[in-house]
């Protein structure tokens, strides 16, 4: 009978575990699989792009809002950049933060 209730407890303490991962972060696991999924969709069009490959781009998405950090060498290649994530399946917003390249 003890074994049976150890096992219960230690049963449910793991499944609450396991699961909280995503409620303490406020999303469900649907949630974080398509901002996942939208993170490497964007990173994708960064890599395409032939002005924004070279440049270091962090990209974070949280339920659909995707926020853009880094460097860009021009105004243009931001925006353009902008306009390709807004068309990805699942993305509400794009916030971007990227800031231009000094030139030496």
């Amino acid at each position: 009978m003890k074994k049976v209730l150890l096992i219960t407890v230690f049963m449910r303490f793991g499944l609450s575990l396991f699961s909280g991962c995503s409620f303490l972060k406020g999303e469900s696991t649907g949630e974080y699989i398509d901002d996942s999924t939208i993170t490497t969709q964007v990173n994708g069009k960064i890599v395409q792009d032939p002005d924004a490959q070279y440049f270091k781009i962090d990209v974070t998405t949280t339920k659909g809002d995707v926020v853009l950090t880094g460097f860009v060498n021009s105004r243009e290649t931001e925006a353009r950049l902008i306009e390709k994530i807004k068309e990805l399946k699942g993305v509400k917003s794009v916030t971007s933060l990227l800031k231009l390249e000094e030139k030496k």
